[in-house]
């Protein structure tokens, strides 16, 4: 059986890959660009050029896949739902998707799409800690707007029980909220990541609006960086509720900040 994930080479579509492979699963992974993801992905996997803002284009991706990963982004929307159309057409038969925050047209279509689907709820992901990185290096400082308690969950947890959802029976029709084991604050984080790369980090509150600012300059838009610091400003409950679904579903521990920051240190310094 085949196993097609798109974003293959993206936050998470690397996890989940890697896991498949890990469990000796055949995986085809969907990426704009297959030569350079192929160093970037374990030995064996098959690469296929494309992207699942463009469904018309994926016949070949989509022969003799028999299960399929999806990754909701910014701009799938529209797409999505003729992706899974699509999918189900050619023959697969177990769908997991990684929402964008909120049940919108690809997560009902994966839910409507009349095979087995698990939808998979992470909360605030560990690597959104890597915007920190240029701030840290270069000056020792950590400049956020909130310092509310956050389960942040790490993106190799997410895959894993993406794995488990894909090619294990018992999660049909489920939707699962993702979390780490602990809450922690900005600067509990901050802290945290402060021993792993033994160095000192100051913590700086900024305005909302320096912080709209801030994405804006990166390329955000001004809709979407209104979005993610309003969701700061007022995070929903399951942001800061620690859940037990990764060990559940896979039979260890979720991974821990710590494990993250341990991941990453040498980025950091």
């Amino acid at each position: 059986m085949t196993t097609l994930v798109t974003g293959a080479t993206g936050n998470t579509g690397r996890h989940v890959v890697a896991e498949l492979v890990r469990r000796g699963e055949k995986v085809r992974a969907l990426t704009r660009d297959p030569v350079a993801a192929a160093g970037r992905l374990p030995a064996g996997v098959e690469t296929v050029a494309g992207t699942h803002t463009s469904p018309e284009g994926l016949g070949a991706a989509l022969d003799g896949v028999d299960r399929l990963h999806v990754t909701v982004t910014a701009g799938s929307a529209e797409t999505g739902p003729e992706l899974v159309r699509r999918a189900v057409e050619a023959g697969v038969r177990r769908i997991t998707v990684v929402w964008g925050g909120w049940v919108g047209p690809v997560e009902q279509a994966v839910a409507d799409s009349g095979v087995e689907w698990t939808r998979l709820e992470p909360q605030e992901f560990m690597s959104n800690t890597l915007t920190w990185i240029d701030s840290i290096r270069a000056e020792g400082v950590v400049r956020e707007p909130y310092d509310f308690p956050s389960a942040l969950v790490h993106e190799a947890d997410i895959g894993a029980v993406a794995a488990a959802a894909l090619l294990d029976d018992g999660h049909a029709g489920r939707a699962y909220t993702l979390t780490g084991p602990e809450a922690l604050t900005t600067r509990e984080r901050i802290a945290i990541l402060a021993r792993s790369i033994s160095r000192d980090i100051d913590f700086v509150a900024i305005t909302p609006e320096q912080a709209v600012d801030r994405l804006m300059a990166g390329g955000v838009s001004r809709e979407d960086a209104d979005y993610v610091i309003g969701w700061y400003a007022d995070p929903p409950v399951d942001a800061s509720t620690v859940v037990d679904t990764v060990e559940r579903v896979t039979g260890r521990p979720a991974r821990t900040f710590g494990q993250w920051c341990a991941d990453h240190a040498g980025r950091f310094r």
